[in-house]
């Protein structure tokens, strides 16, 4: 739709030093009008406020066939088939799926810096889509109190095949529990313990 709109695969555009994709956009944004967005710098997924450099490669991302990543934090239980009824697509002859349950405690306790883990986890989800070929990909984390046996974290990705739909939702989830600012205490007999993390990369 972007390349129809421009009548070509690219633009370049000439910017003051320290201009930022909020900039960038400002500039296009007869082109981008109407169209809901991600933006990647350079191949990676980045912010409005993302400072850009002479020669940075700034893709302006509009939903893919089988929907954008899809990332979202939630208090509400989860439901692995409503997820994974967001990742179908014709063009899929696998769909994965994986739920990650509270075990062996009476619950865990969640919180979130929400905002910034909805981001980091539809980047995450983004980054698999790319390097695996996945038609869509979803991922959903629960805060509050979630008791045994119940899901804490699902996700689901559709692919052509299945080996690429396995590996797509292996790195989500591996991604998701080391870079999302999500904490959780486990809680056993009314006392509570903070699992301890590990620094992000």
């Amino acid at each position: 739709m972007l390349r129809e709109r421009a009548g070509t695969g690219s633009v370049t555009l000439d910017l003051p030093e320290g201009a930022r994709v909020r900039d960038a956009l400002d500039s296009l944004s007869e082109l981008a009008e109407g169209i809901p967005l991600v933006m990647a710098v350079n191949r990676e997924y980045a912010s409005e406020e993302h400072v850009l450099g002479a020669g940075d490669e700034l893709a302006l991302i509009p939903p893919v066939s089988g929907g954008t990543p899809w990332a979202r934090v939630s208090e509400e239980a989860l439901s692995l088939d409503a997820l994974a009824e967001r990742v179908r697509d014709p063009r899929a002859g696998a769909v994965v799926t994986f739920s990650g349950v509270t075990r062996e405690v009476e619950r865990l306790e969640y919180e979130a810096y929400a905002a910034m883990a909805e981001e980091r986890m539809a980047a995450i989800a983004g980054d698999a889509v790319e390097r695996h070929g996945l038609c869509a990909a979803a991922v959903e984390h629960r805060v509050g109190d979630v008791p045994r046996s119940e899901p804490s974290v699902i996700v689901a990705v559709s692919a052509p095949h299945r080996g690429e739909a396995f590996a797509g939702a292996r790195q989500i989830i591996d991604r998701v529990k080391a870079e999302a600012p999500i904490w959780k205490k486990e809680i056993e007999g009314g006392e509570g313990r903070w699992v301890e993390g590990s620094q992000p990369v």
